[in-house]
This record gives structure tokens, sequence and C-alpha cells, in this order.
């Protein structure tokens, strides 16, 4: 970590010190806000949950080995006491990215943020160290957190970055400056909470307005709503995408078992490339924007299709491959659900099962859809009965079983989540050896766990 020393934060938080001995003390671990991460000589943000206050375990937290603790009151433990928690974990964020010397790379769209953002990572890690937002920590608490992991060593500090509303990422982006931007497509995902597609769109674009005019914006060039935030940025663009007139492009794509195959092109150079431990042909997409986007950090060209061809989706519940004893796959895509992810999970699950395998389909209903809700939810139970499903579970509330109904009329079974047993072993007891299943939904129905104990049955 980027040392720090308790009047260095107290000075960049505008806070007080408290309990302290010495000022001096250094602070060079992780900021953690969870008591059970919490790291020697790292600093512990005791942040106001639902229904914990981490003020309650400062002490603990240096018991276990932080150097301090942010807090908004004296506790009994070396403290910076600060107006607001939360505020001061971006300032020192701040602070760090102030020493920082390496580039700083941010990312964000509706969909694909994370599986980008690990591949990309696979990618810029063979060309130097690399700090990546871990999981999905894309909001003003996980980024602080992830800043705070750059070693002054560090080449490349790869920041995820999510909104729930105008100005989410300005404010991220006041944090930490970003040197590039990339912008994914701009899809159904929280239309709701925004009201439509362009202000999801005028949102995003606040991550190419922070750039520098020495910077870059890589832009998803097969969407338009992208496209045209280069006329937001003085930065150089570089677009991606499938189209003839993107700088980074992709041809010939085809699928082995659900592992996608591309021809990736970028000026004079041309290489054949396949994605060896990433599946769903959507996945190309994502590829392409690591790819420009680390052909915006300079990184040589051969070493960025070595990266492609050997990344990992290290992050969990994203085209996750689960294999059983008994042949069983399982799908592991329930992270999340926007109605685009939902549709190309599906096609995937065709892809890997095959002319020869049974496909099952488990499918929690979308949120924060809005007034489309219906209509996406429709759209996805006609996607079911074209990608020849088997045999679909529906989770959740009307929406889903909406599904169900125009999937049962269509001449395919469909089942609700029978609730008087544990989802796994209900999706378990219809189960065939060699099946294929796919599990999606939105994340707050807690589909990935169901995935994981699913991983862990076998057919009876």
């Amino acid at each position: 970590m980027i040392p720090l020393t308790l009047a260095d934060i107290a000075a960049a938080t505008g806070g007080t010190l408290h309990n302290v001995t010495d000022p001096a003390t250094v602070v060079d671990g992780p900021l953690s806000f969870d008591s059970r991460d919490v790291v020697a000589r790292g600093l512990f943000a005791c942040l106001r949950g639902r229904t914990l206050d981490g003020h309650v375990f400062a002490e603990q937290a240096v018991r276990d080995g932080a150097a301090a603790v942010l807090a908004t009151h004296p506790v009994e433990a070396p403290a910076v006491i600060v107006p607001s928690v939360l505020d001061a974990m971006g300032h020192i964020a701040h602070a760090v990215a102030d020493k920082y010397t390496g580039t700083v790379i941010a990312l964000t769209g509706s969909a694909g943020k994370t599986s980008t953002k690990d591949i990309l990572e696979s990618v810029l890690s063979l060309d130097g160290p690399t700090v990546a937002t871990a999981k999905s920590f894309n909001n003003e608490i996980g980024l602080p957190v992830t800043v705070r992991r750059v070693m002054p060593d560090s080449r490349y500090l790869v920041l995820e970055m999510g909104a729930r509303g105008k100005g989410h990422i300005k404010s991220l982006c006041t944090m930490v400056r970003p040197a590039i931007a990339t912008v994914l497509g701009i899809g159904s995902a929280h239309v709701g909470e925004f009201g439509s597609r362009q202000a999801v769109a005028e949102a995003k674009a606040e991550i190419v307005r922070a750039l520098p005019e020495h910077g870059v914006a890589v832009l998803y060039g097969d969407d338009p709503l992208v496209r045209t935030m280069a006329t937001a940025t003085p930065a150089r663009v570089l677009t991606f995408g499938t189209g003839d007139d993107c700088d980074v492009r992709a041809e010939t794509i085809s699928v082995n078992q659900g592992r996608p195959h591309v021809t990736l092109l970028y000026g004079q150079h041309r290489e054949y490339v396949e994605l060896q431990c990433v599946y769903g042909r959507h996945n190309v997409t994502n590829a392409l924007a690591a790819a420009a986007t680390a052909i915006a950090a300079r990184v040589p060209f051969q070493r960025i299709v070595r990266g492609l061809s050997t990344a990992t989706l290290s992050s969990g519940g994203r085209m996750e491959i689960l294999n059983r004893a008994d042949g069983v796959t399982i799908i592991n895509d329930a992270f999340n659900a926007s109605p685009e992810s939902v549709i190309a999970a599906l096609d995937a699950l065709a892809d890997i099962a095959g002319p020869e395998r049974r496909r099952i389909a488990v499918l929690g209903e979308m949120a924060e859809l809005g007034q489309d809700a219906e209509e996406w939810h429709d759209t996805v139970a006609k996607k079911v009965l074209d990608t020849g499903v088997h045999l679909m579970v529906g989770v959740g509330g009307p929406h889903a079983q909406s599904m169900i109904t125009t999937i049962r009329d269509g001449g395919v079974h469909a089942a609700e989540a029978d609730t008087a047993l544990p989802l796994a072993q209900h999706i378990n007891d219809q189960l065939q050896p060699c099946d294929v299943v796919l599990v999606k939904g939105a994340n707050a129905l807690g589909l990935e766990t169901a995935a994981r104990e699913l991983a862990e049955l076998r057919t009876p």
C-alpha cells in the first residue's frame, strides 16, 4: 500500500485524532469496512449499516491489528474523528491517488462491467503489477477500498464504476481521475431508476467528461448512445465493436462448447484468439473492450492476445462453469440479471449443451425495469422457447409466474420453485445425468448461493 500517517489521514479528511499516541504512526495496510477483513496496520471504517453500526467493532478492529479507525465520535480505540466516515473514505482515496504515479483506468456500462474488468486485469497483469476492483465493489464504498490497495509499484489501477443515479460517476471520478475511461453498452438495466436509456447514457457519460485532454476514451462503437460520447470529451477516442468503422474489432466469431473464438483486428494487426477460460459469445464484446483498453494503455498487441487467451472471470457468479461428477454442468451466472444478459446467457446455455444434452433454465425475475418490466419478461420467456430449453424453473413474484405461463403455453415444461424445499434440492430432484443448468436472476433473489449448493449435489 502507499503509506500514509495518521496525521496525513487527518489532514486529508479534515478529521481530528483521538486516543492516538503518535500522529506519525504509518498506515500501510488496506482500508476495510468489515471487521472480519481487518489487516495489520490497516484502517477500519466505522460505517453505519441498516442493522449494524461499525463503531461497535472499533476496539476489536484495533485488537485485530488495525492502526486506527475512522469514526464520527470518540471510541475506545485510536481514531480519526470525521463528520462523515463515507466522505472520509473518498478523501483518503483522493489522497492516495495524488501519490500514485501509475495509470488509472475506469470503466462503466449497463452490463458486462465486472467481466470486462476481470478480462482486462488478466491482460494488464502480463504487462505489469495491476490492482483492480474486487468483485463488484464499484460504488462510493468499494472504490476507496480498491484505491487503498494500490502499491507504489503498481503500473495499473483498474476501477469499475457503477451508477444508481445522475452524478454518481462524476463523484467517483472526483475521488480518482482516470487517464483512460471505457464505456460498454447502454442497456435496460436500471432504466426503472433512471427513466430511460438516454438518461442512463447521460449518467455513464460522466466518466468520459472526467478525462484530461491527454487521456483516452474507449467507446463501444456498436452502440449509438455510447459512440456519441466522443463529443463529450477532448480526449482521444478509440472505438471497439464488430462494425467495420470500429478501431478495434472482431470478425469470424465462432463458439466451441461455449468458448468464443474470434479474429481480432487493430490497424495492421490481425490475430486469431480463443478465449480458453471464458464462456458465452457475448463475452466477445467484453474481450474487445479489454483489448481496446489495453491498447489505449500501450500494451503490446501480442501481449494482449496472450492475455485474452488465458483470461478468467475471477469475480464469480458470471458465466462460472461448475462441473459435477455425475456429468451435470452448472452455469452460475446468478450475480445479477438484465434482459440483455439473460438473453445472452440462454444463448450460452444452448452453445454449451449442444444438441446432445438437456437444457435447464432456472430464471429469477429481473428488477429495476420500470414500466417495461412485463414486456421484458415476456421477451425472455420467448427466448427460452427459441433456444430449445427442456425445463424452466421460475423464481420470484408475478413476473416469474408470467414467464412460466408463457413458456407452458409454448409447449415447454415450466414450474414454479417449490418453497417447501431448498431451491437447490428442488432443482436437483428434476435433473438427469449430463444436464446443463443455467442459474440466473436478480441479485436480491440469492440464486448464486443456490447455484453453488446445486454444484455439490448429485442426481437422484
